[in-house]
């Protein structure tokens, strides 16, 4: 990208609308806009961050009576000067304007190329402008807050904070490379591996909330497993309130998994429906059962559907044993879904013994206890005490803060072994670079290419 060139786009999705935005640009953006105008001293003279009506014309030919605001260096989004031209949205006339702008010596911009130069002009920081595509993709009130923490830059704060802090940590290394022949107090190895051990701490910490980020920012994956005909489609149907598994009384009639998407307290959770699990000949049941157990791996939450009223403990036992060879269910939320309770008058007793699982009874049918199992997923967030300002959520993030615990651990391995403190400093150094690859201040073109080209060309 020439950062240097005058760069346009529609802002707004293609096709047609009640109105459309195109976005401009660059040091010259003002002289290109301008001709778009009869009367080019008016656009000159019109005030910036004020929005005034205007008309568009190709030499004689009115093309469409637009909205024009102008936003001056570097109070704008980009830092640079900018235009937005707010049109009908008819592609005729989109079209038209991006032509007049390309012929007074715009270029297309490329994806993400606004953002980018946010970024160079220094309006937001890289983890900033990462989050802009986070908030555009948002689908639910938590997936937004998460968002619009890192685009207020609280992650970038935290992350400044920790790098301020292995500063610290380096300078009382640097203090004695600097006088280890003199005679001068150093800050005592305890001081340093307690400082060390906090910030391990924290990276650990921080490290970790990227499971709980991540499925916040993409959706809980909860599968949905169980012999067959316990009832599993019909609950997706009453999770969901509509009808989008078949349901029969045949069993094995859900031979692949089935995916939907539903939003509790703002939190997005993926529903997997699986085929049911038992001993089958037939060939097609089988691959479906197989992926039943992918989906079970993949799985945040585990709803575990039994038929309460053809199940025994000793029956559930001998199942989760099977399950358990098959799948790790560690650090996962497991939950026994007793489904059908509108074909009994009272549970059975040996219900009562269950004092080692979660369990809820339901009738999926019936939509009994449906919000009770609602409440029960809910609350896996609620339990995952961590502010959500403070969350990773970007896996470029994550495999940067393993380095950074790889590192920390070779650090601490330094101190016990005694090894030179110049060879520690290496490690810490190396921090500090990785810390800044987070937030942009140490950046390569491959980095930046890969992160603004998934961008929209509008932003």
């Amino acid at each position: 990208m020439n950062i240097s060139e005058t760069i346009c786009s529609l802002a707004t999705p293609q096709g047609i609308g009640a109105i459309a935005m195109i976005r401009l640009s660059g040091q010259n953006a003002f002289p290109v806009a301008a001709n778009l105008f009869k009367n080019q001293t008016v656009f000159f003279e019109q005030q910036a961050n004020y929005a005034k009506w205007a008309e568009v014309y190709d030499d004689n030919q009115l093309i469409d009576q637009i909205v024009v605001i102008k936003y001056g260096a570097p109070h704008s989004y980009t830092g640079e000067d900018m235009v937005e031209i707010t049109c009908h949205g008819s592609k005729y006339i989109q079209q038209r304007i991006l032509e007049l702008l390309f012929k007074n010596g715009a270029r297309m911009a490329e994806p993400g190329e606004f953002s980018m130069r946010a970024f160079l002009n220094g309006k937001m920081d890289l983890t900033q402008a990462e989050a802009v595509v986070d908030l555009i993709d948002s689908q639910t009130e938590s997936s937004h807050k998460l968002a619009i923490n890192q685009l207020k830059g609280n992650f970038s704060r935290k992350i400044k904070t920790l790098r301020t802090q292995f500063v610290e940590l380096a300078a009382l290394l640097e203090l004695e490379l600097d006088f280890s022949e003199e005679d001068v107090e150093f800050a005592d190895r305890s001081k340093i591996l307690h400082i060390l051990s906090e910030l391990k701490f924290e990276v650990t910490r921080l490290t970790e909330s990227f499971k709980l980020g991540n499925v916040i920012k993409n959706g809980i994956p909860v599968a949905i497993i169980g012999k067959p005909n316990v009832g599993k489609s019909t609950l997706l149907n009453a999770l969901l309130d509509d009808d989008r598994a078949i349901v029969s009384h045949i069993p094995g009639t859900t031979r692949d998994t089935i995916e939907d998407n539903f939003t509790i307290n703002g939190v997005n959770f993926r529903l997997i429906d699986t085929a049911g699990i038992r001993i089958t000949k037939d060939e097609i049941e089988t691959i479906g059962i197989e992926r039943t157990f992918k989906a079970i791996d993949k799985a945040e939450i585990i709803l575990y559907m039994v038929d309460i009223t053809d199940t025994t403990i000793e029956d559930i036992e001998q199942e989760l044993l099977f399950l358990e060879n098959e799948v790790d269910f560690i650090h996962k939320k497991f939950i026994i879904v007793a489904n059908k309770i509108d074909k009994l008058e009272d549970l059975p007793s040996h219900f009562s013994q269950w004092n080692d699982y979660e369990v809820v009874y339901i009738s999926a049918r019936k939509d009994v206890n449906i919000e009770t199992l609602k409440e029960m997923l809910s609350s896996h967030i609620a339990e995952n005490n961590i502010s959500e300002g403070t969350l990773l959520t970007n896996i470029r993030h994550y495999e940067i803060f393993l380095k950074i615990q790889e590192n920390i651990t070779k650090i601490e391995d330094g101190f016990a072994q005694k090894l030179p403190t110049d060879i520690i400093a290496i490690d810490i150094n190396q921090i500090l670079h990785d810390l800044g690859m987070v937030t942009g201040e140490i950046t390569t073109n491959e980095v930046l290419n890969t992160i603004f080209g998934s961008f929209c060309i509008g932003k």
